[in-house]
């Protein structure tokens, strides 16, 4: 009898290692000193940044999951973005991927064909080329990019470098993770899968160009670790946030899917991670969950001041997915969020 592979487990960011185990391990590296490394991985962001001239410095990073969908194309568009996505948050312009493929042997081969289509095909989206990779067997399949860009020295978005009275803008819905957890079990409509979908499979590129144009004080992604771990990591030394919850995008359906417990482990690790650092005030739990909900491939969060908020705004709303300024940054010695 053929043992049966199944293509889709439960993955995206929710299979990324809980926030607290991780800095547990990366504390105890060894912390390097070169001046030519302008980001690296002591503030948690999201690429890392080397400088090579006065006016060129290169953005490296990386990212691979297991599926969250079932179709192995569509999968491949949403890895692909998400590895895109790190290059974006820092500011830079995307140049070359690398394919990072794990497939079991028994598998299909003509699955792996359409995953790598699909995330080929966001690379020449992002203006990149693709330019090979490396590919292991293993149980279960995973995929994801290695990616290179450039971007000048003095125009970086760091994700910790927000201001008092920053207005925070967050440019894509959130609740994937509980939507895709809804449709594993069959409970997920087909219009909040359709709309998960489309907002992990769009570029955050288009995002990033309309922010060039405006002065960005701090940027990050919303990923695995949720929208409020993010946010924690962007609050710097004597910041915290206010957020007001009837700002923030989601699927609206991510909601009752929350109210049925339709949850992750990763957004129980996020909680347990930030949670103690978090005041909510009035506000449902399924709105809890949504904020404690890890994302794939998710918007830019974008710290800016209250002039261009608004303005900015609009721009954004022009590309069709749900958004909002979501909050303002406070002064707070122990970077506390209220969450209203």
């Amino acid at each position: 009898m053929r043992e049966e592979i199944v293509f889709c487990k439960g993955g995206g960011c929710t299979a990324k290692l809980g926030p607290g185990m991780l800095s547990s391990v990366l504390d105890k590296l060894p912390k390097v000193a070169d001046p030519h490394l302008l980001v690296g991985f002591e503030s948690s962001d999201d690429a890392a940044i080397y400088k090579l001239a006065d006016d060129l410095a290169v953005v490296q990073t990386l990212d691979f999951f297991p599926p969250m969908v079932d179709d192995p194309y569509t999968f491949g568009q949403i890895a692909a973005a998400n590895a895109l996505s790190d290059i974006y948050a820092m500011g830079g312009e995307v140049k070359t991927a690398l394919n990072i493929v794990c497939f079991p042997e028994k598998m299909d081969l003509n699955i792996l064909g359409e995953i790598m289509l699909g995330g080929s095909e966001k690379v020449r989206e992002s203006g990149g080329i693709l330019v090979g990779g490396h590919s292991i067997a293993d149980s279960d399949v995973k995929y994801g990019l290695s990616v290179m860009g450039i971007i000048h020295p003095d125009k970086i978005y760091k994700n910790n470098t927000c201001q008092k009275g920053d207005q925070l803008l967050l440019t894509k819905p959130l609740g994937v993770g509980i939507v895709c957890t809804a449709q594993r079990v069959g409970e997920s409509s087909k219009e909040a899968m359709d709309l998960a979908i489309r907002s992990m499979t769009t570029l955050n590129k288009y995002a990033a160009e309309i922010f060039k144009e405006y002065h960005v004080h701090a940027c990050t992604d919303v990923t695995g670790f949720s929208f409020l771990g993010h946010l924690q990591e962007m609050l710097g030394d004597g910041f915290g946030a206010e957020i007001n919850t009837l700002q923030v995008p989601y699927i609206p359906e991510a909601a009752h899917y929350a109210n049925e417990f339709l949850l992750t482990a990763a957004a129980q690790r996020n909680r347990n991670h930030v949670g103690n650092r978090v005041d909510f005030r009035n506000v449902p739990f399924a709105m809890e969950e949504i904020l404690f909900d890890p994302q794939t491939s998710g918007g830019l969060l974008v710290s800016l001041s209250q002039e261009e908020a608004e303005i900015v705004l609009n721009e954004i709303k022009s590309l069709g997915l749900p958004c909002g300024i979501v909050g303002v940054v406070t002064q707070n010695d122990d970077k506390r969020i209220i969450v209203r």
